[in-house]
C-alpha cells in the first residue's frame, strides 16, 4: 500500500459527492498483524458527501476473506458485502470519539486540526466484524479425512455415549 491509500482529504473537499475506490488484500490485514485472515480480495468504494460543515461517508466493502474453518481447519472463503454509514464531525482537541446519530450513522468526532480521514481502521474493523463467530464449511464441504476423526452429528456435546456420565455424582451433591 502506498502512504496515501485509504486517506480522504478533508481540507479543500468540495461540496457535493466525491467517490474514492480502493482494493485491499492480505497485505492490508498483515499490517494490522491479523493472523486469522489467511487471504483477502476486497473492493472498497467510499462516497463522501459534504454539506456545509457536515461530512457523510458511505463505505461499501465487497469481496471475500479466507479464514480457517473451525471444524476441519481447512481454508474457508467468506463472501463479504457490507455498507457502513459514518458522519464526520469536528470537536475538541481530543478527537477520535464515536457515537451514533438518530439516523443510524456512526458519528466520528475529529479534532478541528485534522486534515485527513484515515479509513484504514474503519475498513479493517468492519471487514473483521463481518466474519461469523462460528466459521465452518457448509455441510459436506469439510475435509473428509479430518471429519472422519470427529464425532458424528448425533454426538451431542455434554452427552456421554457408551459410558456413564462422570458428572452424575455432582448432580446428587446439589440435592443434599
Amino acid at each position: 500500500m502506498e502512504k496515501n491509500d485509504f486517506l480522504i482529504p478533508l481540507n479543500g473537499l468540495a461540496s457535493g459527492k466525491t467517490v474514492y475506490r480502493w482494493t485491499s488484500g492480505k497485505k492490508f490485514f498483515d499490517e494490522f498483524e491479523n493472523q486469522d485472515i489467511l487471504d483477502a480480495d476486497l473492493r472498497i468504494e467510499v462516497e463522501v458527501e459534504k454539506s456545509g460543515s457536515q461530512i457523510d461517508v458511505d463505505c461499501h466493502i465487497a469481496g471475500r476473506l479466507t479464514v480457517t474453518c473451525d471444524r476441519c481447519l481447512g481454508d474457508l472463503m467468506i463472501p463479504l458485502d457490507s455498507v457502513e454509514r459514518l458522519r464526520v464531525k469536528f470537536g475538541d482537541a481530543n478527537g477520535g470519539e464515536e457515537s451514533f446519530d438518530e439516523d443510524g450513522r456512526e458519528t466520528v468526532l475529529l479534532s478541528v486540526g485534522d486534515t485527513e480521514l484515515d479509513m484504514k481502521q474503519v475498513i479493517y474493523d468492519y471487514a473483521c466484524l463481518s466474519i461469523p463467530l462460528h466459521k465452518v464449511h457448509a455441510d459436506g464441504e469439510c475435509d473428509p479425512e479430518v471429519t472422519a476423526h470427529l464425532g458424528t452429528r448425533e454426538d451431542v456435546p455434554g452427552e456421554f455415549v457408551g459410558e456413564e456420565n462422570p458428572f452424575a455424582a455432582l448432580k446428587d451433591m446439589l440435592k443434599s
